[in-house]
């Protein structure tokens, strides 16, 4: 089973791009996006073959997501339950009779910080919703996370430990939800693996750099891990600021 996730920093933007070159070559049983910056209505896909779920941002232009996938779910719920958390479009679950596959685009934590204090409690109630998945079945996590969990996931990490995305605050959130039972699946297979990101920033030659950060994460529950076949992260492919990661599991 191949599944996908790409933060594609505006869907129509890349559909003028390689967006469908990619879709069909990658062909993944699930392909699931972030930032989809988008409202109902406003983007046609021909996607045969897959159904898609959307969720969408009350705010227009603004984050929101996306699945598509090859088959049907049991069942789909958009967002986490919680009134403040769901109103910009960040979270898909699809429950099958094996899993529940969750898509997320984590809030950032801004300039000077300024969603810091909302970011934190983003994460732990974002936390006891996976848990409480996880007590049913297992659980694959998928998406923009926005964090770059260790030093080794970020090309400069010695001036960025007060910036958004790697601060001791994010980053011991992401520890936390590993404690509770989830493994990091490209650190699963690549543990001390230097070098290789999956967002960079628009500025400064970034890309050409290869000054990047490792923000995008399938996670799992600790009880697949011995299903997992492979995690790669596809630097190759340009058309976002972001590339796509995948997972590959045996179910």
């Amino acid at each position: 089973m191949k599944c996908i996730s790409w933060n594609v920093n505006g869907l129509r933007a890349v559909m003028k791009k390689n967006f469908m070159e990619v879709f069909d070559e990658l062909d993944a049983d699930f392909f699931c996006l972030q930032e989809t910056k988008l409202q109902a209505g406003q983007i046609e896909m021909d996607l045969p073959g897959y159904y898609e779920y959307w969720n969408y941002a009350e705010k227009k232009g603004y984050s929101g997501t996306a699945i598509f996938a090859k088959e049907q779910a049991l069942s789909v719920n958009y967002g986490i339950g919680i009134a403040e958390h769901d109103l910009e479009g960040r979270v898909i679950t699809l429950e099958y009779p094996e899993f529940y596959l969750v898509c997320c685009y984590t809030p950032n934590s801004q300039n000077q910080l300024k969603r810091l204090d909302y970011r934190m409690n983003w994460e732990d109630d974002f936390r006891e919703y996976l848990t409480n998945l996880k007590a049913q079945k297992s659980v694959i996590l998928c998406g923009d996370l926005n964090v770059a969990h260790e030093n080794i996931d970020l090309k400069n990490w010695k001036t960025n430990q007060k910036n958004a995305g790697f601060t001791p605050e994010e980053r011991n959130k992401f520890t936390e939800l590993l404690a509770a039972g989830f493994t990091d699946s490209f650190r699963y297979f690549y543990p001390e693996q230097e070098g290789i990101y999956s967002w960079w920033s628009y500025r400064f030659n970034a890309r050409a750099n290869n000054a990047g950060w490792r923000i995008d994460y399938f996670v799992v529950s600790d009880d697949l891990q011995d299903k997992l076949v492979d995690a790669k992260i596809h630097t190759e492919i340009f058309g976002s600021d972001h590339c796509p990661v995948e997972l590959d599991l045996q179910l």
